[in-house]
């Protein structure tokens, strides 16, 4: 392992699985802080690592507690970080402040991503992507930035379809990101399977994706490795139903004015609220979907660097 950063903690069980060459997987908690009620949210983090662990891999649930960015939760912080009220939004800005002012933190996909990166997890489970607002053309989520410059796999339904999916998509190809479509040629579109935007490449299997990303990171790439996994079928909202409860609540936005870190929280609730609650258990079902993949996927890639260890 690699030295990390004074302000960097990880548990007891990281250190362990890194030492010992064992799969592991990142995943956010901007969810648990920022993205679901209570209960739900300590619920759903219980219900994702409890996923990660039924595939084989260790979950790294990150937050910043405790004046450090803290890479691997026990159950007691998991329950404090759930239940803060007043837990911050922790993007690539945003940890000098979480840290100097001794704030607790959920960290979004770009802040996530940063963390793994640093602590050698190569491979992170999300719901969906940031990207470009329709409301707001200029406002660009950091997690694009952070997808063209770390080198992570990033496991996702696509991005949040309450954004502009076709800007979103081509700033990624501008900036290099491959998308992997798994199992699709189509670009999935969160709570909707998806069928309008082609993804840059399709791939059916956790090595194919181990594979791919160690080409693309072989000849030099800085970028992430995107790989989109459509929503279950049996979970999925009507692409038309989705659409008009996204487009309810971006012109409500836009009449109360709700821009910045306050926008996707906002639209996210206006859509569950529209859609009577099918768009929230939409969001539980593909999380779970994304980490037992991206477990899947951190297995392959352990496998693979154990059988190159043998050669």
């Amino acid at each position: 392992m690699t030295e990390l950063p004074k302000s960097f903690s990880l548990s007891v069980e990281i250190i362990s699985a890194r030492r010992r060459g064992l799969p592991v997987v990142a995943l956010e908690s901007t969810v648990v802080t920022h993205g679901l009620p209570k209960p739900q949210n300590l619920t759903l983090a219980q219900d994702m690592e409890a996923a990660v662990r039924s595939e084989g891999a260790t979950p790294a649930t990150v937050a910043v507690m405790g004046g450090k960015v803290q890479v691997g939760l026990s159950p007691d912080q998991l329950e404090r970080l759930a239940n803060a009220g007043d837990a911050v939004k922790v993007s690539l800005r945003d940890f000098a402040t979480a840290l100097t002012q001794g704030k607790m933190g959920g960290t979004t996909v770009a802040g996530t991503m940063f963390a793994a990166e640093k602590a050698g997890i190569k491979v992170f489970a999300t719901g969906g992507i940031g990207g470009v607002h329709r409301e707001h053309p200029f406002d660009i989520s950091t997690d694009l930035q952070a997808l063209a410059s770390i080198p992570v796999i990033v496991v996702c339904a696509g991005a949040k379809s309450i954004l502009d999916l076709r800007a979103t998509l081509e700033y990624l190809e501008t900036m290099g990101v491959p998308v992997v479509g798994y199992g699709t040629d189509k670009f999935p579109e969160f709570f909707s399977l998806g069928k309008n935007h082609p993804v840059s490449v399709k791939l059916d299997t956790p090595e194919a994706v181990v594979g791919f990303a160690n080409a693309h990171w072989g000849l030099g790439m800085k970028s992430a490795v995107l790989v989109c996994q459509p929503i279950p079928g049996g979970a999925a909202l009507d692409a038309q139903t989705a659409r008009e409860a996204e487009e309810t609540a971006s012109k409500e936005a836009q009449e109360k004015k709700i821009r910045g870190q306050e926008l996707t929280p906002f639209l996210l609730k206006r859509v569950n609220e529209l859609t009577g609650g099918k768009s929230m258990r939409a969001n539980l079902e593909l999380l779970l979907n994304n980490a037992r993949l991206a477990a899947q996927i951190s297995r392959a890639l352990v496998g693979l660097e154990h059988q190159q260890k043998m050669l």
